[in-house]
């Protein structure tokens, strides 16, 4: 059997529609990403709408007109719908488990730039499974807590995939720090 076909039998790939995750050994670093789907249409959106909103910035300042309160709210209301159109520049996150070593996280962006972060395994003390509530948003999130830092360290930054995703991910953390965790949450389909 090849090496692609050992990778390809090793890979466990579980999708949604907005994000995608993959599970697969290399050696002995044990290696999840979690890629986010690009939708061609959500990238001209968000073209779109910044160049909606450049254009009204333009018009409420260039308008003979004094400014009004209308052009505020256009102007807000542009603003509005260009965040809510935007994309997130990631292409992937990365988490890697290093037996003996530690965790590295990576973040892969659209633009092919990469960034990295190493925790050695001697200050992970244990990681934690949280619901981040706020007043317009719901999400889980995965954090490492580390010895001499004042916060917490998150997994993954910049995206947000659902708690089916992150569930292996933090039992593999758990099994590599040795923790003693409650079970997983419950994951409604």
């Amino acid at each position: 059997m090849s090496r692609a076909e050992t990778m390809k039998q090793q890979a466990h790939v579980v999708s949604t529609g907005m994000y995608r995750y993959m599970h697969r050994r290399e050696g002995v670093a044990d290696i999840h990403d979690v890629f986010i789907e690009k939708s061609v249409f959500r990238v001209l959106f968000s073209c779109i709408g910044a160049a909606f909103l450049l254009g009204s910035v333009c018009r409420a300042f260039l308008s003979k007109e004094t400014l009004c309160l209308s052009s505020f709210r256009s102007v807000a209301f542009s603003a509005i719908i260009a965040k809510w159109l935007q994309y997130k520049p990631v292409k992937k996150e990365s988490l890697i488990i290093m037996p003996a070593f530690g965790v590295q996280l990576l973040q892969h962006f659209w633009s092919g730039r990469a960034h990295r972060q190493f925790v050695p395994v001697s200050k992970i003390l244990k990681p934690v499974l949280n619901e981040c509530v706020s007043p317009v948003t719901c999400y889980w999130s995965l954090a490492l807590l580390v010895r001499d830092e004042d916060e917490i360290m998150l997994v993954f930054k910049k995206l947000h995939p659902p708690v089916k995703m992150l569930v292996p991910i933090w039992q593999a953390l758990c099994t590599f720090t040795n923790s003693d965790s409650l079970s997983p949450p419950e994951v409604l389909e």
